[in-house]
């Protein structure tokens, strides 16, 4: 069974629809004490880093996603469910004069756009650069064309973690896997055919 984290924002029902098209069993978590009955958890989202951050520490989710991943079970962050895995991010340094720290799984940073046309929103080819959950194969000849709706990217102190990259105005992350934890900036469940093989890939390989 996967478990769908809903901590209050996020496309949760458009990541539910899809997994149903997948043939996938798939329910809400119903708080962060059920998330070890779960065998896979998906935590989709969108929205500030800040604000997010803060929500999953007042309701506990924050050290039962720490726990999930230090044991290295099937996980797949998605847009603020990637960023989140980081130590912190230039959107949100602090919130009311408290510094703002990241779930702190991945060593690294969320940083900004350099560019000024901000949000990325919209399709963005994206290569897969080593074998992944999420595409077994590296990209060769057509790169696989994903939604992108964000402002904000990671940048991984260990590049060996980057699982895929794509370009807006410059190189950044697209994805990251270590061990079962894979996180992707884009939005599987908005992207077509791609998006549907990323989910399938995730499903089936673990």
């Amino acid at each position: 069974m996967i478990g769908v984290i809903n901590y209050g924002a996020g496309n949760l029902g458009s990541v539910m629809n899809v997994l149903a098209r997948l043939g996938a069993k798939a329910d809400f978590v119903p708080g962060p004490d059920e998330v070890k009955r779960f065998d896979k958890i998906i935590f989709p989202g969108d929205g500030h880093f800040g604000t997010a951050m803060c929500t999953l520490e007042k309701i506990g989710y924050a050290d039962a996603i720490r726990e999930w991943l230090k044991a290295d079970r099937p996980f797949l962050g998605i847009c603020i469910g990637l960023q989140l895995l980081f130590e912190s991010s230039e959107e949100a340094p602090s919130v009311d004069g408290k510094t703002v720290c990241g779930l702190s799984v991945i060593p690294g940073v969320v940083k900004k756009f350099s560019c000024r046309k901000v949000p990325q929103i919209g399709w963005n080819s994206t290569v897969f650069r080593k074998r992944s959950r999420l595409f077994p194969e590296p990209s060769t000849g057509d790169t696989p064309f994903f939604y992108y709706i964000h402002s904000f990217y990671v940048k991984p102190s260990d590049d060996s973690v980057i699982a895929a990259e794509a370009d807006y105005s410059e190189r950044f992350c697209a994805a990251v896997e270590r061990g079962a934890l894979c996180a992707v900036q884009f939005h599987p469940e908005k992207s077509g055919a791609d998006g549907l093989k990323l989910l399938d890939n995730w499903l089936n390989n673990h």
